[in-house]
Formats: structure tokens, sequence, C-alpha cells
């Protein structure tokens, strides 16, 4: 008897629909085909513990399992659970009130039965949505990851016999498992520090203002102890929070590459993701022999954070420059080509020398001129150029430490970018694929950025003074866009250009070429 059910293999970060055969006919042997991976050809071995251990025998005949399409590669053990229901419908132990085909059931089953939690269970809802599918079954420990799509019945269940009766006797009415729970939305953490634990530094507090509202890059240069971590790590309070799509987004990277085990929560925090300097390149953009999503992807609508940046293998740091640029990064295998999305905030932080005080008010720089200059050079000009904020940060006095802030206290400059980066909504409106000033193309460029002669005038004579590229004037152009949306003004003045070239001080002529 030939038993059709619909199962799901993640490729990327997207679900792709795969059709589970089931056929149990004359003859003998057990046979899986449809390129699986060593996972589910084990699978066989599983089910046949949890059906004999659930009173039901396995079929001595012949057993073929398809997975169709038969091209694309399948790996993972969530394959367990309709392999299970099909081979019980196919040996006629099950009759069905519900039609199999029409089902997307996967889950990983132990020798007894029990179903545990497997990953991607949000794509696989969309996936079942799109497809128009009756509904999706999975373990009860992803009901609630799932259930933030709407529009698709989704049934959590702990155990084979479990799903075994409510294919036999369910209705997709029943309301005992069917999104039985609002989604919850997971409260903002406090181990991160604020604006307000951060002594001085008024001019990195204003660079954070600015790249949260623009959602631009930043690099902070400074000597040990200036605060250049700390005002990183305090980015996250003053960002804004998620939206309800970017969250969804979100939410299956990290649901696909396990990060976020049994998601009980919809997080609209935006990530924060700090890699180890020692990370490898395909660690931080993605890949693997099981292609799995990297750091950058993680930090997807948040922010990625490189401290000690020199310290990163060249190598590593230079594959940013095209996701920086295209918001997506793309996965070349032999058999597989595959993208994930990449639209991060890059913040880093970086000591001028080696032994870290070079230029230092009172301590002396042990570096030799050409240690100084190999150690800058390791952050190339391509990479630099790239990166929209240079900031370069003092120590801090001891009459500073005692001293309350003037600068604006955290939940002022938070809804500050907030207001800025709803104007930019507003702007962007009918541009489905730009949603900050930091991420507009040449063409949004010219229309959002105009100048007024006295600020072109300003301009020309910065480019030409510091030789900066023409890329270092749009990130000049976008980051005076955003300082022109914190001040609500419509166009963009003298004052806002001025402020912007500031922030490029590492094209400077002297960047690397300094005399000890």
């Amino acid at each position: 008897m030939l038993i059709k059910i619909k199962g799901s293999s993640i490729i990327g970060i997207e679900a792709t629909l795969i059709t589970i055969e089931i056929n149990v006919s004359m003859g003998q042997g057990y046979g899986i085909v449809g390129l699986p991976d060593i996972a589910i050809k084990e699978s066989l071995d599983r089910t046949e513990s949890a059906i004999k251990a659930n009173g039901f025998h396995m079929p001595r005949t012949k057993v073929l399992i398809n997975l169709s399409p038969a091209d694309i590669r399948k790996t993972g053990t969530a394959f367990d659970l309709p392999i299970a229901i099909g081979l019980i419908a196919a040996s006629e132990q099950l009759e069905t009130i519900l039609p199999l085909d029409q089902l997307l059931i996967m889950g990983e089953l132990g020798l007894d039965g029990l179903i545990n939690p497997i990953k991607g269970a949000l794509a696989m809802a969309i996936k079942a949505k799109a497809e128009k599918l009756l509904a999706l079954i999975i373990p009860i420990e992803n009901i609630q990851e799932a259930s933030i799509i709407e529009g698709i019945p989704i049934f959590g269940f702990s155990h084979l016999l479990e799903v075994v009766e409510f294919i036999k006797n369910g209705s997709l009415q029943t309301k005992d498992y069917h999104n039985n729970c609002d989604v919850k939305v997971k409260p903002i953490p406090s181990s991160l520090p604020t604006l307000e634990e951060v002594k001085g530094q008024l001019h990195g507090k204003r660079a954070l203002e600015i790249a949260s509202a623009g959602s631009h890059n930043l690099i902070m240069i400074g000597p040990p102890g200036a605060g250049k971590t700390m005002l990183a790590k305090s980015i996250v309070s003053i960002l804004p929070p998620l939206s309800k799509n970017e969250a969804i987004e979100t939410t299956q990277i990290y649901s696909v590459s396990n990060k976020g085990s049994l998601l009980n929560e919809l997080n609209l925090q935006r990530p924060f993701r700090q890699p180890h300097h020692t990370i490898s390149d395909i660690a931080l953009i993605g890949g693997g022999s099981y292609p799995q999503p990297g750091e950058i992807s993680l930090a997807h609508n948040g922010v990625l954070f490189l401290d000690e940046l020199p310290e990163f293998k060249r190598t590593v740091i230079e594959v940013l420059r095209q996701p920086m640029e295209e918001g997506i990064v793309h996965i070349s295998r032999a058999k597989m080509n595959l993208s994930y999305p990449a639209r991060f905030m890059l913040v880093a932080a970086m000591n001028p020398c080696p032994c870290g005080f070079y230029n230092h008010p009172t301590k002396t720089c042990v570096c030799s001129t050409t240690a100084i200059q190999k150690y800058l050079h390791k952050i190339s000009g391509p990479l630099l150029d790239r990166i929209d904020l240079h900031v370069e940060l003092n120590p801090i006095p001891f009459s500073i430490l005692n001293e309350t802030s003037s600068f604006s206290s955290t939940e002022e400059v938070k809804q500050s970018v907030l207001i800025a980066r709803t104007i930019q909504s507003k702007r962007f409106i009918n541009h489905p694929y730009t949603f900050t000033n930091a991420q507009m193309n040449p063409i949004q460029l010219k229309e959002c950025c105009r100048l007024n002669q006295a600020a072109r005038d300003l301009l020309e004579n910065a480019m030409e003074k510091f030789q900066l590229s023409a890329r270092a004037h749009d990130r000049i152009l976008r980051v005076a866009r955003t300082i022109a949306d914190l001040a609500a003004e419509k166009y963009i003045n003298q004052t806002h250009i001025s402020e912007a070239i500031q922030y490029r001080c590492l094209d400077r002529e002297s960047w690397g070429k300094w005399k000890k």
C-alpha cells in the first residue's frame, strides 16, 4: 500500500516541501532513497523501536521510502515521525480521517515513542501556510515558535500515540493543541549596560546615537579603558525594538541554526553578537559541510560587535565587505548555493597600537613606528571605507568618573532614535528593500540628500583635503541625512555635513603613517 505524507527540509533559512512516499509491498528489505543523510538512514531503526514499543508491528515485507524531490539533499532527524506514521498507515494498521498528503508532519522520535523537539519549526509553518496545507503537526515544544505564524492550524504533540489518535479520530477544529497559547514577547534583559553607566565620552555617545538612528557602521579607536567595549554594549539600550516582521525573520534564522532551541517567546530585542577574535571565516559568514548561518546572519537586524578588530585574522574580517554592502551573504558550494540574510550594523573597537598607548596624554607608547603601521594596516582601506562613523576616544580623567553625565538619558536618546527611524520608515515606505538611511542606494541618495551650495562647497573641500573616495562621499551624505533626521529637519544643511565629516577621521592622510 502506498502512503504519501508531507514533510519539510531546511535549505538556508527556508523550508522546502518534501513528499514522503512509503510503499509496503511484496518482497523483503527496507530502503530509503532520495538523497538522505546518515541521520535519516538511521531513522528506520528508531521508528521500528518506537512502533513496536506502542503496540504496532513493523512490516516484514518490502518497505521502500522515497523522499521527493529526489535531487535535494535531506538532513536531520525530523523525518522520524512522518516515516513512522506512514509505515503504520501503509501496513494498514491505521485508518485515517484526515488526509495525510495534506498534513505537514515533522518530529524526532525516541525509542519509546516520545517526540523530541526539532529545528526550523518556524520556517515549516511559513511553508505550510504558503502551500495552503490543512495543518502542521510538530513536537509540542515547538508549538510556541511555530504559532507566531497566523493562518495555518498548528498542532503540537509529545508522543507518537497522540499523533496516531489525532489522525485517526481528530478534527482540525479541535482546540486541544491548535494555537492554544498567545505568543509571548520576551522582555529586554538588563545584563548589558546603558548610556548612563558610561562615564564621559560624550563624543562617543553622540556617535552611538547617530549610528543607532540610521543603522550606520561604527568603529571606535582609543587606549585601553577608554570605554570602547562598554559603549558598544550600551547600544542595545537605545536601539528601537524589532517590528513583528523583523522579529519573525530574525527568529527564523535562530530556529534553523538551532541557536534558540525551544523558542517559547518572540524576542523583540535586536540581536547583539560578539564573536571572539579567534573565529574562522566560515563561522563568521556561514557555511560548513552542513551549511548553517554564521555570526553575521545571527546579527541580522541587530549589531555585530568585533572587539579588538586588528586581532581578527585579516582573511576573516575581509569577508565582511560584500555582506556590508548588500545585506545578504551568498554561500556557494559544489552541490549547493545558499543565501542568508545579513543586514547587520557593524560596531568595531580597536587600540591605536599593539601596546595601546600611542598618543596617550600621560603614558608612553613602547611600540616602534613599524609595529604601529603594521598593526593599523591589519584593517584594510576598503573595509574602513565601508564604515560610516570613525570615532577617536580619549582616556577618561579622574574628575569625570564621579560626575553625573551631561548627555541625554538612555530613554531620551532611545526616543530620539525611534523618531528618526519613524521618519525613515515613512521616507522609504515605497522601497521594500530599504529600511534605514544606511541602506540607501545611489538613486535614493540623490533624491533624499540634496545639498545647498554652502553644504556642497564644504563637502567638496573635505573631499579634496582628505582625498576621500566616492564611497566615503556617499557615506558622509547618509550620515548627514541621519543627523538631519535626529534634528527633525527636512533638508541637509552645512551643520549636518560638518558633523558627518568629523566622523571620517581614519580616512585622513595620517592614518597608519603616524610618527613617534
